[in-house]
């Protein structure tokens, strides 16, 4: 069998990946780093276009190699263990990164969408780790897209690519200027607006909900802005048991999965 192409990358394709660890060279490249064997494999068992897989570095040594060699040829390049270190995210490297090109920026579209539409808001939410996980549950969810203020963690952050696990591209994400203008244009094509509120009702008072929705999760400190809340349907709460919670709230990202189970499977 032959053998795979593989090659040492390049010094000056090393310096570009390397600085795409800083969000102003992953947004000007319009590139993100991704690292471990399971996140980069489901990534390119994913990307929409083969384009979108700029390359996949190995760690001198590393097995898989020769086989992601031989799938993706002329792709595939090895750093040095000093190399790697410097690329990597975490402490202690994987050995696996993989180079990928973010999606096309856009906005959703609902029109000509049949049956329930189901998108979920992100208020500020600032841990990338939440960012990502929030991601990859939407997508097992079936949600059709994921909006973005301008204050909430980069998608494309190392942490929110972990947490997401690989399913970047999965759904449909994008970032807006202003939430509360796309909120009301949403409004406005029928959607209602479901924000997730301590002040909210009971989510369990609600019997049905609507064909098409928004579900909005907010900032981790301080909830969805005042400004959101005052232009949504309705404000929803998750109770806890017995008379006074022994802790003052959920994390965001398991408010969210909660709520999104609610929302899609009732």
């Amino acid at each position: 069998m032959k053998q795979p192409d593989v090659q040492p990358l390049g010094g000056a394709k090393f310096k570009l990946y390397c600085k795409l660890q800083q969000k102003k060279h992953r947004d000007g490249e319009g590139l993100f780093l991704a690292e471990g064997l399971r996140t980069v494999r489901e990534l390119c068992g994913s990307v929409p276009e083969g384009d979108m897989l700029q390359a996949l570095l190995f760690r001198e040594g590393e097995p898989e190699a020769a086989a992601f060699g031989r799938s993706f040829p002329g792709k595939v390049f090895t750093l040095t263990r000093k190399e790697c270190a410097r690329l990597s995210g975490t402490a202690t490297p994987s050995g696996i990164i993989g180079v990928f090109r973010q999606q096309p920026a856009a906005g959703f579209d609902s029109f000509g969408a049949e049956g329930n539409s189901f998108l979920v808001a992100l208020d500020d939410v600032q841990d990338p780790g939440n960012v990502g996980t929030i991601l990859r549950t939407a997508a097992w969810f079936g949600a059709h897209a994921l909006i973005c203020s301008t204050g909430t963690a980069d998608r494309y952050n190392p942490k929110a690519v972990r947490s997401s696990a690989g399913s970047i591209f999965a759904l449909s994400h994008y970032g807006v200027a202003s939430l509360e203008t796309e909120l009301r244009r949403l409004a406005d094509e029928g959607f209602s607006i479901v924000a997730s509120s301590l002040d909210g009702r009971d989510f369990r008072e609600f019997t049905s909900w609507p064909e098409k929705q928004v579900l909005v999760i907010g900032n981790e400190a301080n909830g969805v802005s005042p400004a959101v809340q005052a232009l949504s349907h309705r404000l929803v709460k998750i109770p806890h048991a017995g008379e006074t919670p022994r802790v003052e709230s959920l994390n965001a990202s398991v408010s969210a999965a909660i709520l999104m189970e609610r929302l899609v499977l009732l």
